[in-house]
C-alpha cells in the first residue's frame, strides 16, 4: 500500500510560479513511476506529468502538451518524494492537484494510488 500526501498549492498571479510536493510512503518508491493529474471544475481528470523508467533504468519524463516547457517534474527516491514544478502560470491551469503512483513503468495512464489533492489557482 502506497499513500501520497501533497502540498504546496495555493493562490498565484498568472506568469507566476508555484512548486507541488508530494511525500509517498512504501519502501518501493524507486519502483514507482509518479504522477501528476489535475481536474478542473467541471472537467474531466487530465494527464500532467508522468515520471517513469525504461529498460535500461534510467528515468524518463513525460507531459501532456499543455504544460511541456512550463511544467517539470522531478523525484528523490532517498527523500520518497515527487515535486511538480510549475512556471508561466496561466488562469487556465487552475485545478485540483493530484499526486499518483504506480508500479509498473511506462506512459500508461492507469495508476493506482492516488493523493488527496492540492488546489492551486491562477488568477488572471
Amino acid at each position: 500500500q502506497v499513500q501520497l500526501v501533497e502540498s504546496g498549492g495555493g493562490l498565484v498571479q498568472a506568469g507566476g510560479s508555484l512548486r507541488l510536493s508530494c511525500a509517498a510512503t512504501g519502501r518501493t518508491f524507486s519502483t514507482q513511476t509518479m504522477g501528476w493529474f489535475r481536474q478542473a471544475p467541471g472537467k474531466e481528470r487530465e494527464f500532467v506529468a508522468g515520471h517513469t523508467w525504461n529498460t535500461g533504468n534510467l528515468y524518463y519524463a513525460d507531459y501532456a502538451d499543455s504544460v511541456k516547457g512550463r511544467f517539470t517534474i522531478s523525484r528523490d527516491n532517498a527523500k520518497n518524494t515527487v515535486w511538480l514544478q510549475m512556471n508561466s502560470l496561466k488562469p487556465e491551469d487552475t485545478a485540483v492537484y493530484y499526486c499518483a503512483s504506480k508500479r509498473s513503468n511506462g506512459l500508461g495512464r492507469n495508476y493506482d494510488y492516488w493523493g488527496q489533492g492540492t488546489q492551486v489557482t491562477v488568477s488572471s
